[in-house]
């Protein structure tokens, strides 16, 4: 499999264009790999204002003899057996494909070894036995240690060809430089956030937003149906985090919504699993309303999504907001809440948790 071009280019550009520029938004189809590499050599300027960037352009596109992932002749490398992706290696354990994988708690991935995976110390380890190597861990810093570690990381093993797919949502900007350090080995780096919770892990039935090389993302489109039924290829590197982003500012909103909606009904004195019945339908319906309010009704705030990751993911949106000179009052004021949530001793419940939190500011026990 060969996969490399690089070209490098002198582009003028107008100063705006680089101010919270996504990846793939730059003309000609030219993308910055990052923000700050892009001013890091600012070029001439010119007396109109724009400036003339020199800069690397990758492109990693998978010439194969195949031209898409398949059981028989594709290995698959896979790190962290949380609870989502334990869900999602049994899928593709179903669906025929051959799995190494490593997880920091091993005790935790031995349901899949027991299913036929294969175990590996480190994800090194798992990328020197792989084509593909996809993760799903919890923190940027846990990403960055697995991609880009000299001695254990997913790079430092990985073949010239391979590609390494992750699902963690994490930063943009460490998308970006993951997918740059792949480039540099002659591999290539997708960026490929999930939604849909520890249902649509085992379901099979995720929302994947995807950032990266076209080519090498139609090569893991299998892999990825199996896991997923709805995969969007969103742009460069990072663009699938920055969706993720999109998500998750839309979950934070919703999840206040529910959570109140049904303090109100309670308080009211209706039957809550009533009222679910009828406003879930209506234009008020959600995935949410739909997946967590009966949990939150049953007093049930076992994760599906960890409120820790939650706070993490929300940390990250405001941060990208404030690079790009967005107020965003609905947010910040969720991520207020579930840090409240957090210090309320509930960081390691699901999402709904929220529920509790709010119960409380308002003098009710819940479940009620």
């Amino acid at each position: 499999m060969r996969r490399r071009v690089i070209f490098h280019a002198f582009f003028p550009v107008s100063p705006l264009c680089c101010q919270g520029s996504f990846p793939g938004a730059c003309p000609n189809g030219l993308q910055y790999l990052t923000h700050n590499i892009a001013h890091s050599k600012p070029g001439i300027q010119n007396q109109a204002g724009s400036h003339f960037i020199f800069f690397s352009h990758f492109s990693t596109q998978p010439i194969m003899s195949l031209s898409s992932a398949s059981p028989a002749q594709t290995k698959i490398g896979w790190i962290g057996t949380g609870v989502m992706g334990t869900g999602m290696v049994r899928n593709l354990i179903a669906a025929g494909y051959s799995i190494t994988l490593y997880s920091r708690t091993k005790s935790k991935a031995q349901p899949l070894i027991e299913l036929g995976a294969m175990w590996a110390d480190s994800p090194r380890a798992v990328a020197e036995q792989s084509d593909v190597t996809f993760s799903i861990v919890g923190m940027p810093d846990d990403v960055r240690q697995i991609a880009l570690d000299p001695e254990t990381g997913v790079l430092a093993g990985g073949r010239a060809g391979s590609i390494f797919v992750d699902m963690t949502t994490s930063e943009p900007e460490l998308a970006i430089e993951i997918a740059a350090a792949a480039a540099n080995r002659n591999m290539t780096s997708i960026d490929a956030p999930v939604s849909g919770g520890d249902t649509g892990a085992k379901n099979g039935t995720l929302s994947i937003m995807v950032g990266g090389d076209a080519q090498a993302i139609d090569f893991i489109r299998p892999c990825l149906e199996v896991m997923g039924k709805t995969i969007v290829h969103q742009g460069g590197p990072g663009a699938g985090q920055h969706t993720k982003m999109v998500n998750q500012i839309l979950v934070a909103a919703g999840m206040i919504g529910v959570c109140e909606s049904l303090m109100y009904a309670a308080r009211s004195g209706l039957d809550l699993e009533t009222v679910l019945q009828s406003v879930s339908s209506g234009a008020a319906g959600s995935w949410a309303l739909s997946n967590l309010a009966p949990r939150i009704v049953a007093g049930d705030f076992e994760p599906g999504f960890f409120v820790d990751h939650f706070v993490k993911d929300l940390g990250i949106a405001v941060v990208e907001a404030d690079k790009a000179r967005l107020k965003l009052p609905g947010l910040s004021l969720a991520r207020e809440l579930y840090l409240q949530v957090q210090a309320d001793g509930d960081g390691s419940r699901g999402t709904q948790a929220l529920q509790k939190a709010l119960a409380k500011m308002s003098g009710l026990t819940w479940p009620v």
